[in-house]
């Protein structure tokens, strides 16, 4: 029996998974980031022969299908169909179905269902797809104009309210000496210096910062508990943008979630969902990972007599 192949790509790191159609095999692997705007698309496509190799071995004629959740995927004309070229010749003669990561998140935790899966990591985005099929996306520009509501808009606020509390032009609160005890801080001037060598140029420190957010709130940090307010407020936002371009209107719609903002439950993930009830809709925690959901992708677009059969056995490994 072949297999079907997904692929979750990331930034930072990628997950593999191959599944045979008789779901008698059920294979995982990870490797390194595979950005096409960091690495190129052909050394994207050699990334992923070679990983995919690794787990099953360099015969492609093993190869039933594949469903790629690819970085940037559908942010630029000139970059997809470059990545498309690179990934046929990479795979030739292997059906292959492309989608923006977002997709393969939505697809694990929805499996496959209607409903929108909404994103709060390192970025915030948000993906739905309703009852007739239709899909749509939500958020996820760029860092430097966008993901609001995610750890790294969060974190780049901790410092924005750090400054703002050190000279004076808001009240200091618990957040203030937070921050300055985190970073030994004797003279507060001295932060811009650490934020221009260790933060500045990386996404995943500045998201790390959140956690200070975190610490202050549950300190009573004024100034971090409405940065949270706030923070959640962003996220229905992107509920509501997919809300506006798919059929939601049965009550109750679903809405799952993903991402490390929602680990901070008392502060995001509680009052995110007394707010999405309160619409109409109802949470529901995922069901599975992105590359589990990249797995039922290649199964729903090339063998959908055995997607029940996957489910299931997806079901009984998470529950095993």
């Amino acid at each position: 029996m072949k297999y079907y192949i997904g692929i979750d790509g990331g930034g930072t790191k990628t997950a593999v998974c191959a599944a045979k159609g008789d779901a008698s095999s059920f294979l995982n692997t990870n490797t390194d980031g595979s950005s096409w705007r960091e690495l190129g698309a052909e050394n994207v496509a050699k990334k992923y022969k070679d990983v995919v190799a690794k787990l099953i071995g360099r015969d492609q004629s093993k190869i039933a299908g594949m469903a790629l959740g690819l970085p940037c995927y559908g942010e630029s004309s000139e970059g997809d169909k470059s990545l498309e070229n690179a990934l046929a010749e990479a795979f030739p003669d292997i059906p292959i179905y492309f989608a923006n990561d977002v997709e393969v998140g939505w697809a694990g935790s929805m499996a496959l269902n209607p409903g929108i899966n909404i994103v709060a990591g390192t970025g915030a985005i948000a993906f739905g797809r309703d009852r007739h099929g239709k899909t749509a996306r939500c958020g996820g520009w760029s860092e430097f104009f966008g993901d609001e509501g995610s750890c790294y808009w969060v974190g780049r606020k901790v410092m924005e309210l750090f400054s703002k509390q050190s000279d004076g032009r808001i009240p200091r609160d618990s957040l203030y000496e937070i921050v300055r005890k985190e970073f030994n801080l004797q003279n507060d001037l001295s932060f811009i210096d650490i934020v221009h060598n260790e933060f500045a140029m990386y996404r995943k420190q500045v998201a790390s910062l959140q956690f200070l957010a975190e610490k202050a709130a549950m300190q009573g940090s004024s100034s971090a508990k409405e940065l949270y307010d706030n923070a959640v407020n962003e996220l229905l936002l992107l509920v509501n943008g997919i809300r506006k371009q798919l059929d939601f209107s049965e009550k109750p719609w679903t809405v799952s979630y993903t991402g490390g903002l929602f680990k901070a439950k008392e502060l995001v993930l509680k009052q995110f969902s007394q707010k999405i009830e309160k619409d109409g809709g109802k949470i529901s925690p995922p069901c599975f990972g992105p590359v589990e959901g990249a797995v039922l992708l290649a199964f729903q677009n090339f063998y959908p007599e055995g997607l029940s059969h996957i489910q299931k056995l997806m079901k009984e490994n998470k529950n095993g």
